[in-house]
Order: structure tokens, then C-alpha cells, then sequence
């Protein structure tokens, strides 16, 4: 190697240098001025969603804000350590209701975590109303499951995993945390379009009345119902099939 080809070497290698030194100060400046915000606490609101209009739905320590479907009788529900939660009962120890909020919503963007126990199965239905015998003759619903466990033993529908519209729409995406682990959800409800997030992944989108819909729903357990998804405005429906579900987190943006 040249002495002027060295040079020029040392040279390139001192201007990468200097950069390198620059970068890490303006990171260290930049982190300095803008430190990270902290996540805020389960169940409470940051400022920033407070100003986007979000409004919590379970406070941590009560179940205010909701009641069971046609206020039937329930020993299931209760709430402890900030979360909320049906207990599971393959023993039917338990009297077994939905809880549904007391406020109907029409248009709104819905957030939660939850948790399933080892072969659980819950869901959460919306355009919720109280006209009959089974809330989820009503609306739509949200599926959650243990996959695993009803895939090896139920041999499930690929529209009754976890992030489906429940026996409707099957999930575009396997989204699914593994079994006790914490799952976060999104529900969009804007005139009719639907969307299912599950942990960031878009799982379902459709139009309530559409061709693909209906099509769909003529395939469906809910091709005889004839107020399946008619009415829009309703209530918000966590299932208790059984229990074993936990939710928290539960938070509403009214669109």
C-alpha cells in the first residue's frame, strides 16, 4: 500500500469516525429533549387519548358501567388485581350471564387486552340488542379461543378462530399470542365497515349488508336468524361461554 493511498484511508476512516460521534450526539440531544413517554398504567387514560375522545369502560376496581344481558343472575364475574374476569367452570358451579354495558354505541373504535385459561371460549359481541334468547343472535362477534387446543380436538372452522367475525369471516392473519400470554384487541365499527386488529394485524374487515356479507351469512349458523346485525346501534357484549377469559384495558372512542 501507497503512503498516499494510507492517507487517504486514515482520512475516510477519521470522517466516519467523526459522523459516527455526531450521530450518537444528536440521539443523546434529541433523547434528552424528547424523553420516551411512559405507557400509561392498566385502565387509566394517557393525556393524549383523554384529548382523542377515548373513554375507559372498566376502571380496575368495579364493574360499573355494566350490567348481564337481560339482567339475568350471575355468580361468574368478578374483579381482582385490575382485571376482570369469568371464572371457568367446566363443573357448572356457576351461574352463567354476558355482562353488556349499560351505554349502546353505534359508530366507535373499541380497544381491550385479554387472556384465555387452557381451552376457553369467549368472544365479544357488538350491535348487541336484548330481543332474544342468546345475545349472539343479535350481533356480530369477535372470537376468542384457546386455537390450539379446539383445532386438535373440536377441528374448528377456519371463521371460528381467535380475531374472526365468528362463523362469518375467518382472520387473514395468525395473530394470536401463545396461551396465557396477553392479546390485544381493536374493533371498528364505522356505518356498517367492520374491522378486527388483533396485536397490530388487520384479521377481518366487511361490510354489514354487502354481497360478500350476505353470502356469507347464508352459510352461516345465522342464516335463520332474520335480526342478525339489523340494527347498528347496540351494546357491547363480553361472552361468558363457559369463562376462563380475562380482559383489562377496556377503553371506547366513540367515531
Amino acid at each position: 500500500m501507497s503512503p498516499k493511498t494510507s492517507f487517504a484511508m486514515k482520512k475516510m476512516l477519521l470522517i466516519a469516525a467523526v459522523a459516527v460521534l455526531f450521530a450518537c450526539i444528536r440521539l443523546h440531544t434529541r433523547a434528552a429533549i424528547y424523553p420516551k413517554q411512559k405507557a400509561p398504567a392498566d385502565n387509566t387514560l394517557s393525556e393524549a387519548e383523554k384529548a382523542a375522545g377515548w373513554q375507559l369502560l372498566f376502571d380496575g376496581k368495579t364493574m360499573q358501567g355494566w350490567r348481564t344481558y337481560q339482567n339475568k343472575p350471575q355468580t361468574s364475574w368478578y374483579v381482582s388485581n385490575g382485571i376482570l374476569a369469568c371464572k371457568y367452570d367446566t363443573s357448572h358451579t356457576y351461574q352463567h350471564a354476558d355482562l353488556i354495558t349499560d351505554k349502546q354505541y353505534k359508530n366507535f373504535e373499541l380497544a381491550l387486552d385479554w387472556k384465555v385459561e387452557p381451552r376457553a371460549n369467549g368472544g365479544i359481541v357488538y350491535m348487541l340488542n336484548e330481543k332474544y334468547d342468546y345475545p349472539f343472535f343479535s350481533g356480530p362477534e369477535y372470537q376468542l379461543l384457546d386455537d390450539e387446543w379446539y383445532l386438535n380436538n373440536e377441528h374448528i372452522h377456519a371463521s371460528q378462530k381467535s380475531g374472526a367475525n365468528y362463523d362469518m369471516d375467518a382472520p387473514a392473519a395468525d395473530a394470536l399470542k401463545p396461551l396465557g400470554e396477553w392479546n390485544h384487541t381493536v374493533i371498528k365499527v364505522n356505518n356498517g365497515h367492520v374491522e378486527h386488529w388483533l396485536n397490530g394485524q388487520k384479521t377481518v374487515g366487511y361490510e354489514v349488508g354487502s354481497p360478500s356479507w350476505k353470502e356469507h351469512l347464508a352459510q352461516s349458523k345465522w342464516k335463520d336468524v332474520k335480526g342478525y346485525a339489523a340494527e347498528q346501534t347496540g351494546h357491547i357484549d363480553l361472552q361468558d361461554h363457559g369463562g376462563g377469559v380475562s380482559f383489562k384495558n377496556i377503553k371506547i372512542k366513540e367515531l
